[in-house]
This record gives structure tokens, sequence and C-alpha cells, in this order.
């Protein structure tokens, strides 16, 4: 193994912190960056010196991977390497040397209609008796399905961004990107009981600026445990459990909406992805719609219909 040169760990995190400046790259994406260079540097030494054989035998010490990890690792590397290339740390690019696995980004998993709506109702009855703990669960529940909410921009919601005389909330999402996500009517209904709840909870001693505080401390609810209350809640509404969970519930919010006729781009800005690929994903569930409607929408539906002639007419007539 060869030991990584002086200097060689200052470049990886130089690029780091171009990721997170110029591109406004994730925490969990410049971690996941930093051990996967980190490895790389272990197998074949400095990165920045590396040859296109060095990055075959990388390849090669990789090949027992998934193709998913397999390719995130190969992209750190491709992206380091253009990083090198723009800062003029070398005059080439050797990254073509790396292996290029075949990936398919795997379909969502889905909830009906009828998964959510027997969901809602289980935890509609549940906060008519206005427990805090099914108050909370409830609107959570409404923000997951109604809006669109990643889960850790949910649990992770300042009480601040909750809309007093407007229905949008302000939401920081990945990358620390903001945008603006519709709160439905009934959503916002369910928001107004919990924060009387909240109000409770909260007080000077116990101060905390999340819209859904954790009990007995200013942090807030976590992503695990958020998770359980879902699937506790699937199980009393007779759902397989395993099928639920908060990103299951972003995703038929997705599919629901693009069923319905929303627009692909609105729904890219509704889930706040840079990328309107990562939206794309949602197109499959609904490509009988979207045949239909080429069929009946498009220009040239009309010019087939002029050139096909009427059944029984001959071949003479025609001429």
């Amino acid at each position: 193994m060869a030991p990584a040169r002086p200097g060689a760990s200052s470049r990886i995190e130089d690029f780091l912190a171009m990721l997170a400046t110029e591109r406004g790259a994730a925490a969990n994406t410049i971690a996941a960056y930093r051990r996967d260079l980190e490895g790389a540097s272990q197998v074949i030494g400095d990165l920045v010196q590396a040859d296109g054989s060095s990055l075959t035998r990388l390849g090669q010490a990789w090949s027992g991977l998934a193709a998913t990890s397999l390719a995130r690792k190969c992209s750190a590397l491709r992206q380091f390497y253009g990083f090198c290339v723009d800062e003029g740390l070398r005059d080439d690019d050797p990254s073509g040397a790396l292996p290029r696995p075949a990936t398919r980004r795997p379909l969502p998993r889905l909830l009906s209609h009828e998964d959510v709506e027997r969901l809602l109702l289980r935890a509609e009855e549940e906060a008519q008796g206005d427990a805090p703990d099914a108050v909370r669960l409830l609107a959570m529940l409404e923000l997951l399905y109604g809006s669109g909410l990643r889960a850790t921009e949910l649990v992770a919601l300042p009480f601040a961004a909750i809309p007093r005389d407007a229905p949008f909330l302000h939401v920081t999402g990945k990358g620390g990107q903001q945008r603006l996500v519709p709160v439905s009517t009934r959503a916002q209904a369910v928001l107004a009981r919990w924060l009387v709840h909240r109000g409770a909870l909260v007080s000077k001693d116990k101060p905390s600026r999340f819209a859904f505080p954790s009990r007995g401390a200013s942090g807030h609810l976590s992503r695990v445990r958020l998770f359980q209350l879902l699937r506790e809640l699937a199980t009393r509404a007779g759902i397989d459990a395993s099928r639920v969970s908060p990103h299951v519930l972003r995703h038929a919010f997705a599919t629901h909406l693009l069923e319905g006729g929303a627009d692909l781009r609105v729904l890219q800005t509704l889930l706040g992805h840079a990328d309107i690929a990562t939206t794309q994903i949602y197109t499959h569930v609904d490509s009988a719609r979207l045949v239909a409607l080429v069929n009946a929408r498009h220009p040239l539906r009309d010019a087939h219909r002029r050139e096909t002639p009427p059944s029984g007419t001959s071949q003479q007539a025609r001429r």
C-alpha cells in the first residue's frame, strides 16, 4: 500500500470545501465523499499523483462492492479529478480508467390513495380526544403527505416557519436550499390544534425553536422516533407496517400529484429536487395517462384521422 504524500489530505479538504461553498452540498454528502476519497487514498496513495493504472487497480480492489456503492465512489473520484484539473493541480484527468457500473435507480415504494386514506382516518380518530401526541402525529402526517416534506425537514422544522396568515411553509432542504411549500387548509387546521398543545409543553424553562420539540429537551423529535410512530400507526390502521415510512409518504405525495395532472417542473419545485432527473422517476406511475394525453392532445391526431379513409372505401375511390 503506497503511503499518501504530504498535502494529499489537504487537497481532499479543499475539494470538500468547494463542494460546500460553491455547490451547497449537504453535510451528509460531504461526509460520504470524504470517506470515499480517504478510502481510495489508503489503497493507491496520493490521489493527486495517481495515474490511470493506479485507478484501474483501485477499481479492481472495489470490484466486490454493490453497483450503487461502486458508482458513488467513482463519482466522488471523477469530481475530485475535475477539481484538480480546474485548480491546475494536474494537466490530465485519469478518471477514465475507473469502472462505470450500470446502476438503475430503484422505483419508489408506493401507497395507494386508499392506504393513505386509512392512515389519515385512523390518525384523525385517535386525535379526536385531543391527546397531544395524537394531534402531533396527525399534524406531521398531514405535512408528510400533504406537503411532501422530507423526514429531516419535518422534524427540524423551526417554529418560526409555520405560517400565521399565508398557506406556505419556509423549508430548508438539502444543501441549505430554501423553498416555499404549500400547506393545505386541513393541515393548517391541525397545525393550529397542535400549536395549542405545543404552547403548553414549551415554556421559558424548556425553550425550543422547533415546531415539534422532543419532550423534556430543547431539541426536536428524532427521525427514528417519527419512523416508529408512523409504523405503529400503520399497524393500528391495518396496513403492513413495512410498507410505511416518512419517505414513502413523500413518494405518495409526488405520485398522487402527478396522477392528478401536476406539471413535472412544479413537482420538482415542491419536492426541492436540484435535478429534474430525480423527479422524473415518478413518471412511471402515470404512463397510461400520459399516453392517453398524447393521443388526445397532440396536433397530429387530427392529421391522422384525415388521412385514414372511412371503412369500406375502395382503393380506386381514394385515388
